[in-house]
């Protein structure tokens, strides 16, 4: 029987042996946070809706590809899944800044819709320093491997040629400098959640 107590991942060990209804039960507890998120960024509840229901497909299927470990929490996992998704739209709609690296560059500067209160761009700000400072914190490789892909906007194999590497290099380089972003937040007490 599922309850509430029933941790993420105990629900994600049951659906992958085969109980959809574990799967359920994540949606559920989860699917009210990740869809006030996604439509806190793209603004259109219709839109916001396809994201969703994107991000869920991909979630399905990121597990079912063995593609989740347990080094975060779940929950964290899907958000990140759902803000690449918001990426993904407002490049394709050409609605995303160019971001070129700066002394003040912003990993994460998606849409500026003049909408922002002062607070919100003062969180934003504080947020793009110390993101800037634990990403000089990274080893070298990882360190470029984050400033071409997101300041510059080159795709893997751009990177992967760049850097005299292959593809799956670069991959891997990046899973590193993500994962070690997320410890060396952690590790010095950072947040970079943006609320």
């Amino acid at each position: 029987m599922l309850t509430q107590i029933t941790s993420d991942k105990d629900l994600v060990t049951n659906y992958l042996k085969g109980d959809n209804s574990s799967f359920e039960f994540l949606l559920n507890r989860h699917k009210n946070k990740v869809f006030s998120y996604i439509i806190s960024k793209v603004k259109n509840r219709d839109l916001a809706e396809d994201i969703f229901q994107d991000t869920f497909v991909k979630v399905i299927n990121s597990l079912q590809k063995g593609r989740y470990n347990e080094e975060g929490k779940f929950l964290p996992w899907m958000m990140r899944i759902a803000h690449n998704l918001i990426i993904d739209y407002f490049r394709r709609s050409n609605k995303m800044k160019n971001i070129r690296s700066t002394d003040d560059f912003n990993i994460f500067d998606i849409l500026n819709d003049g909408a922002r209160s002062q607070e919100e761009d003062m969180i934003r700000k504080r947020i793009h320093v110390d993101l800037k400072l634990l990403i000089d914190l990274l080893p070298l490789e990882q360190k470029d491997v984050i400033k071409l892909r997101y300041f510059e906007d080159k795709s893997f194999k751009e990177i992967a040629s760049l850097t005299n590497v292959s593809i799956n290099t670069a991959l891997g380089r990046m899973r590193y400098a993500l994962i070690n972003l997320r410890s060396l937040s952690q590790e010095r007490k950072v947040d970079l959640s943006y609320k």
